[in-house]
């Protein structure tokens, strides 16, 4: 039977430690702004999936990745296979990259032909 050496066993607990720093980092709210903001855009790309649903926007400010829920949360808040398409016009509440060169905002709600999708019930801030 082979033995772990110090050697072998700081590596491993470096790799893991290095995998859940990256792995929590996009997951929670660390990396984007406390402000929550809106903007509107068109849709051209929809992945529902994990690690988490999103959509491709195109903004008059340029193309955004959009950040949902988990995909639990994203089908609980209604979000399913078929409920928005390419093209469809999409208003976005959530909160930008903190990060002033990265497109991304992670949605607390999503509004697509009329219909309003709470990923996030208790973060929505309608005062800002």
């Amino acid at each position: 039977m082979r033995k772990f050496t110090d050697k072998t066993l700081g590596v491993t607990v470096v790799a893991v430690t290095l995998w859940a720093s990256s792995a929590l980092a996009h997951h929670g709210w660390n990396w984007t702004e406390d402000k929550q903001t809106e903007m509107t855009g068109e849709i051209t790309e929809i992945f529902i999936g994990p690690p988490h649903p999103r959509l491709m926007i195109t903004t008059p400010d340029g193309a955004w990745q959009v950040d949902l829920g988990n995909p639990r949360q994203t089908r609980d808040a209604g979000f399913v296979e078929g409920e928005a398409a390419v093209g469809d016009t999409v208003l976005i509440r959530g909160h930008r990259s903190a990060k002033s060169d990265e497109r991304i905002i992670k949605a607390v709600r999503a509004t697509i032909n009329g219909k309003v999708y709470t990923f996030y019930p208790q973060l929505v801030r309608e005062d800002e």
